[in-house]
């Protein structure tokens, strides 16, 4: 059960704002405040607590209690546990005070929920939109309730602000939003002063999709549909998430060997990104044959996905209580002659890349995420492990069966394209021996405890290590088996700030070297 220390701690400095708590789901303590004071609360759970901000919603809990609801999600990652400030705000007021001063990493969620519900952050530094650029119309809020999923609104033709840096001899380039290949959309407004980069202003949502009100009144089967398809490249990941959510609302667990299945298919998503990436860093520094050798190492990564599942996007393989089959029996020899290849391929490209004294001069000091700021801006996953941020969810919260395997953080401090691209590597080879370990002890037995009903109302956490990071779902059900909240943070929404920060000081050319180090996913942050 999360420390109860917490809640009296809390208590003793803010004797006057704390109204109730609720302890649940053996690692979540929600705590009920006085709004008038969150911003003191906040600070206090950030700084001196230590606790890093990880997710921030709201709700439309009207039906509920005759409020909205914020929740503010802070998390203790030693202990593997979260701790949920919630305010309530009245449906006249519609304004909430902004913690962005004091907790940086609140500035995008509280855009985000100005957007999507109409709640103003009052004293909020840039509190322009978010979600929707200018063409959406004012006074029309989509995560309310009351907004009906099949309206069409009218458009309206505004422009988009951008921050500009005046300054003699400073000029603008924007990018996109439409790039070259096939990649999403995005629109990134560089100033420049010669070849340094000063700012980079980031315009996302252009896909944006609107999963979370698409979700409302679905049931939970489909809603793990859904879940499946938010980011392409990490469908298994969320999946996970949302399932582990809706497990803990059930009050079940999982057969054991339905959790290894699921590290082993985590494992498999996280090799095969990884390879990606590292084959596209190549291929943004001119480098042929590393990257041609890495692009050949994801598709034998993706023939072990087509062998277990047939399926590369690893998507119909979890379902609520577990998987839908044994997917593992009778393969396991195919699996590890496969990952032996690409462990010994691996090794052979990375030694002759890393004694390229060209291609590490493009990558070592080019890039750098500090410490500092990575910390601010909560960044997770590779980027933040290589700023010397030394946090793995699977390490802290130890979901499942990865209580059992043992692996070490990477541990790289320099904040470079080249850390970046030394944690993605170790990854890889970690990625392969937990598999194999997981071959290895994994027991026999039933795959799924199927679930039937979950009581309305009711709410959890699901928390993975996605490819790309720390990757929270957040659920509450409605009648009959249905969502009545989904909210989804993935990795994306923290690292897209993180590097428009890492750019800074570097030349134009090297924007898309430092973007594939990061590699962010556009439609996992847009929704």
């Amino acid at each position: 059960m999360i420390d109860t220390e917490i809640n009296k701690k809390l208590s003793e400095i803010f004797p006057d704002d704390i109204l109730e708590s609720l302890n649940c789901n053996s690692n979540e303590l929600y705590i009920t405040v006085n709004p008038v004071n969150i911003l003191g609360i906040c600070s206090f759970i950030n700084s001196e607590m230590g606790y890093p901000l990880v997710s921030m919603f709201a709700n439309d809990e009207i039906s509920l209690c005759e409020n909205y609801a914020i929740y503010y999600v802070f998390a203790n990652r030693e202990k593997g546990s979260f701790l949920i400030i919630k305010t309530l705000i009245d449906p006249i007021k519609m304004s909430f005070k902004s913690i962005t001063e004091k907790v940086h990493a609140a500035a995008r969620y509280e855009r985000e929920i100005k957007d999507l519900f109409g709640l103003i952050p009052l004293g909020h530094p840039n509190p322009k939109r978010l979600v929707f650029h200018g063409n959406w119309p004012d006074e029309l809020f989509p995560l309310r309730k009351a907004f009906d999923l099949k309206h069409k609104p009218h458009f309206a033709k505004k422009t988009i602000n951008f921050g500009k840096v005046i300054s003699e001899g400073v000029y603008e380039i924007p990018v996109g939003p439409v790039h070259a290949g096939i990649i999403e959309p995005g629109h990134f407004r560089f100033s420049v002063a010669g070849e340094p980069i000063i700012n980079l202003e980031a315009q996302l949502y252009f896909v944006h999709k609107g999963i979370e009100k698409m979700c409302e009144g679905e049931s939970i089967e489909k809603c793990l549909y859904v879940s499946e398809r938010i980011s392409g490249d990490e469908s298994f990941t969320n999946s996970v998430a949302y399932c582990q959510a809706i497990e803990k609302i059930a009050k079940i667990k999982i057969p054991e060997r339905a959790e290894f299945t699921r590290v082993i298919f985590a494992e498999l998503e996280r090799l095969t990104n990884h390879l990606g990436d590292l084959g596209g860093i190549c291929t943004d520094v001119a480098y042929g044959f590393a990257a041609f050798q890495f692009r050949m190492m994801k598709g034998w990564a993706y023939g072990i996905a087509d062998e277990l599942c047939g399926m590369r996007f690893l998507r119909s393989v979890n379902k609520l209580g577990g998987v839908k089959k044994d997917f593992i029996a009778g393969k396991e020899l195919k699996i590890i002659d496969e990952l032996g290849k690409i462990r010994a391929e691996l090794k052979e490209t990375v030694d002759i890349m890393k004694s390229n004294s060209l291609f590490i001069d493009r990558v070592e000091h080019t890039g750098i995420l500090s410490k500092k700021i990575a910390t601010d801006l909560n960044a997770v996953g590779p980027a933040a492990r290589g700023s010397g941020i030394r946090y793995d969810v699977r390490k802290s919260f130890r979901n499942d069966a990865y209580q059992q395997l043992e692996f070490i953080i990477p541990e790289h401090n320099n904040g470079d394209v080249n850390c970046r691209i030394n944690v993605k590597i170790e990854e890889c080879y970690q990625a392969i021996d937990l598999i194999l370990k997981s071959l290895e002890i994994m027991p026999w037995g039933k795959v799924l405890e199927p679930i039937h009903a979950v009581e309305p109302y009711q709410f959890a956490f699901g928390i993975t290590e996605s490819p790309r990071g720390e990757n929270i779902h957040w659920v509450m059900t409605g009648e009959n088996n249905t969502i009545f909240r989904y909210k989804i943070r993935t990795p994306s929404f923290c690292n897209w700030p993180a590097l428009c920060h890492a750019v800074k000081g570097n030349i134009v050319p090297d924007f898309p070297l430092i973007n594939k180090s990061f590699n962010l996913s556009y439609a996992g942050n847009d929704l």
